[in-house]
């Protein structure tokens, strides 16, 4: 989710849940090898587990990403082969892979040479007019047998000539059975499913056939669905009782980060959907848009908007 889950969206999610991994935007290998590591790599020790996403091609450049990801402290190295932006197409990453099984094999075994924390691919079940019945065995059983730790598998197709990036999110039609038979042809495999799973209720579900679960937009417009991941999932306490209460956690990082220079703005955009539902969040989301936005904004901008929402618990709003 390039341009979305950053490091300030991973520090606010994870005070919403102990248990889930969580994932960085995808960044390619050229601006890891040669760009500001720290501006896109650092990240908060408490965000553990965290996972680096890649987009790239080569061999050699994944292996030294990695390797440079693993010292920064990531705890998985995911390959993207899923995203079908057209940058991505243009620089050979991305969904395009799926036609390249080999080369995306030679990409995990350069990477588990590398590095010792587990590396993932996560890939669609197909791209155009590929049939997915071989296209995903062909890609999944690839890279395993190269060394490949889980899967991840974005349940539809990805149409990369014909349709948007916003279209390949909505258009292709889903098939999660189509991701059930991989699971069940490769037993041993930890597999993971993601597309158009909008709350626990459903994750639940695919929890009867796959090993897990992944929320991507629909965990980002409505965060607060995250309260409840740790008891519906784990069987364990939230970390917090209500919304409220994860934004007093929040507020020392914002405070933080407001002093080394950050822009109120890049936080709290991310914040706009935890009161989803409860009194006052429309007067919540109006009241950062307006104020949010301004130079100077400091964190007295984020109490005032806490202020117009109501307090809700956990329970009525478990997803």
């Amino acid at each position: 989710m390039m341009d979305w889950t950053d490091r300030h969206c991973r520090v606010f999610h994870r005070l919403m849940t102990r248990r889930a991994r969580l994932y960085t935007e995808m960044l390619t290998t050229g601006a890891i090898i040669h760009g500001d590591r720290t501006r896109l790599l650092g990240f908060d020790q408490r965000e553990h587990p965290v996972a680096l996403q890649l987009g790239g091609s080569d061999p050699r450049d994944l292996a030294t990403a990695a390797k440079i990801g693993e010292d920064f402290g990531y705890d998985e190295i995911n390959l993207n082969v899923g995203c079908p932006s057209d940058r991505v197409k243009d620089g050979r990453f991305g969904a395009c892979l799926m036609a390249e099984p080999a080369l995306v094999a030679e990409g995990v075994h350069a990477m588990k040479r590398a590095v010792g924390v587990p590396v993932t691919v996560k890939c669609r079940i197909g791209i155009d007019d590929q049939d997915p019945e071989i296209a995903l065995d062909t890609l999944a059983r690839s890279v395993v047998a190269a060394g490949a730790d889980a899967l991840i598998v974005h349940a539809r197709k990805a149409w990369l000539n014909g349709l948007s990036p916003k279209e390949n999110r909505d258009v292709p039609p889903l098939d999660y059975d189509r991701v059930y038979r991989l699971k069940a042809s490769m037993p041993e495999v930890p597999i993971i499913i993601n597309g158009g799973i909008a709350d626990l209720a459903a994750a639940k579900q695919h929890l009867d056939h796959v090993d897990g679960v992944m929320l991507g937009r629909a965990a980002y417009h409505e965060p607060w669905r995250l309260l409840a991941a740790d008891p519906e999932l784990f069987g364990e306490a939230a970390p917090h009782a209500t919304m409220k209460d994860v934004f007093e956690a929040m507020i020392p990082y914002i405070e933080d980060q407001l002093a080394q220079g950050t822009r109120l703005h890049s936080m709290t955009r991310h914040l706009v959907g935890a009161f989803h539902g409860v009194p006052g969040a429309r007067a919540f989301r109006r009241h950062l848009a307006e104020n949010g936005v301004r130079q100077e904004a400091g964190v007295s901008v984020l109490r005032d908007a806490i202020a117009l929402v109501q307090d809700r618990a956990v329970a009525p709003i478990a997803a």
